[in-house]
């Protein structure tokens, strides 16, 4: 846990070095990103909130993310934690300045059923989103569902750390 906690730690830091704000929405993981984040003391500080859209009806309600896009591509897909990330921005301007705000979304199949042979289990799309900037990637990870949520948690923080630390 203390490696976890310096990762949060460490994107804390970065973070406030760059007068940034994080918002997340989080489906497969099921608030574990935010979690992690807040173990940080002082993380409100730069840690605006987060969305918890683990149904599809949500994800389209509180993050507009459009029902063609669930159709064609599904929940797991690059479109979709792309629009869930420009949704969770969208919905936290005006508390700080949108383009002081950066979005995570993650949306995968943690299993242990769900998969297909096109996402199988353990498939997890990661993106953010900046004022210009944004990055979308998809990971396959092995293990259990717990195993498959934290990977997939400890990813999207470290891929939003090296994004900001160069």
């Amino acid at each position: 846990m203390d490696d976890l906690y310096s990762l949060s730690d460490q994107l804390g830091q970065v973070l406030r070095e760059k007068g940034l704000y994080l918002v997340t929405a989080e489906s497969c993981t099921g608030g574990l990103f935010g979690h992690l984040i807040t173990e940080v003391p002082g993380s409100s500080d730069y840690y605006l909130g987060s969305f918890v859209t683990y149904s599809n009806e949500a994800k389209m309600r509180f993050l507009g993310v459009s029902p063609e896009t669930l159709e064609k591509n599904g929940a797991v897909s690059e479109q979709t934690v792309r629009e869930m990330a420009a949704g969770a921005r969208q919905a936290y301007a005006g508390i700080q300045p949108l383009e002081k705000i950066i979005a995570v979304a993650i949306s995968g199949v943690a299993g242990p059923g769900g998969g297909t042979n096109d996402k199988p289990v353990g498939t997890v799309w990661i993106g953010f989103e900046g004022k210009n900037y944004g990055k979308q990637c998809k990971f396959l990870f092995e293990g259990n569902r717990s195993q498959v949520k934290q990977q997939s948690a400890i990813q999207a923080i470290q891929m939003i750390s090296d994004e900001f630390r160069e």
